[in-house]
């Protein structure tokens, strides 16, 4: 399903985002849910989610 591939692409890019800058974002997750607390890169979330849904690796 497209909610699959984007959930996916968006947990991963964030969790990227946090293991470059753990002192900027941290992550929590609980199954479906995630808590954040910093700043996220929005535009490389987006571009990960474009990603996705084009069919990106």
């Amino acid at each position: 399903m497209l909610e699959d591939k984007v959930s996916e692409a968006i947990l991963a890019e964030l969790q990227r985002q946090g293991a470059s800058k753990p002192s900027k974002l941290r992550i929590e997750i609980n199954g479906d849910r995630l808590k954040l607390d910093g700043e996220v890169d929005l535009f490389a979330l987006a571009t990960a989610v474009v990603g996705a849904v084009a069919g990106a690796p």
